[in-house]
């Protein structure tokens, strides 16, 4: 097959969803018979995927989707690839479709910041004035992200609360501009800081996927690149000029390779190059190293 064959569809919807536990496991079935593999979460809120497969299957799928009464307006963003880029089909039912978990009761079909189109977006980031905001997690933001892009500190999304009311306070009275790897993220971020009084709210629409593929701004100010969520880790949006930002864990050189800790208790993904993956044989740290190499001593006593 070539690389037209297979494609990768991102896409979400904040739209209620009366029995979401039914709407997965008839979502499954379909999936499997469809045989796309990929993550797709229902929840009372909406529905939020990716799944991969080839293009006669993916187009089988859109079409069920653009029949169903409650996604038959859904945006895809489609990704040629060269195969699947999952190796298992899951679907699940949550509470949230990303988990924030904050008293307020955001409903992002009904209230949220304003949509910027790649275009726009280009424009306002050369504005000096703007507060341009990552709303993704940190090791994402260190892989690529916009320039002159805030870097939150968190590790997760529901941490995002905590962070916004430690840093961002002091710039209610600002144009903020949000962005997330596909849009989603963004819809519940600023919906939350709409209610905690930030008034000039703005967020990327579709997020940088989009971004990278819009023909006018060919992903300009993207330095990096994109984190996602499959067996890619990352993709290129920069056409214009690219740009390496992450850096090694060890020894601080460039690098885009993300590995995980050796160590099933650790796991860290973290950013590593060539040379030091090898010197320290996939271990994070010299303490994740010595913990195995203690344990393998025990063992051969």
């Amino acid at each position: 097959m070539t690389n037209q064959d297979y494609q990768i569809l991102l896409y979400y919807k904040f739209i209620h969803v009366q029995d979401p536990e039914t709407e997965a496991k008839v979502h499954l079935d379909l999936c499997k018979q469809l045989d796309l593999r990929g993550r797709v979460l229902i929840a009372p809120e909406g529905i939020n995927g990716t799944v991969s497969g080839t293009i006669a299957q993916t187009n089988a799928y859109m079409d069920y989707m653009n029949q169903h009464p409650l996604f038959n307006d859904i945006v895809y963003k489609i990704d040629p690839y060269h195969q699947h880029a999952f190796k298992k089909m899951f679907v699940r039912s949550k509470k949230e479709l990303v988990t924030f978990r904050v008293e307020h009761e955001l409903d992002p079909s009904k209230k949220t910041g304003q949509y910027l189109s790649p275009k726009k977006f280009y424009e306002l980031l050369k504005d000096d004035d703007v507060i341009v905001i990552d709303g993704r997690n940190d090791y994402e933001y260190d892989l690529g992200h916009f320039r002159n892009a805030v870097r939150p500190d968190v590790s997760s999304f529901r941490e995002f609360p905590e962070w916004i009311e430690k840093n961002l306070s002091q710039f209610k009275g600002r144009k903020i501009l949000t962005y997330c790897t596909g849009g989603i993220r963004c819809e519940k971020l600023t919906a939350y800081m709409l209610e905690e009084g930030f008034d000039d709210v703005y967020q990327l629409d579709g997020g940088i996927v989009s971004y990278g593929r819009d023909p006018e701004v060919k992903g300009e100010f993207f330095d990096g690149k994109c984190y996602v969520f499959d067996e890619r880790i990352s993709v290129p949006i920069n056409r214009v000029e690219e740009k390496i930002v992450g850096t090694c864990i060890h020894c601080g050189n460039q690098t885009e390779q993300y590995i995980n800790c050796r160590v099933t208790t650790c796991n860290l993904q973290h950013l590593c190059c060539e040379d030091c993956n090898e010197t320290f044989n996939g271990f994070c740290s010299h303490e994740c190293k010595e913990k195995t190499d203690a344990v393998y001593l025990e063992e051969v006593r």
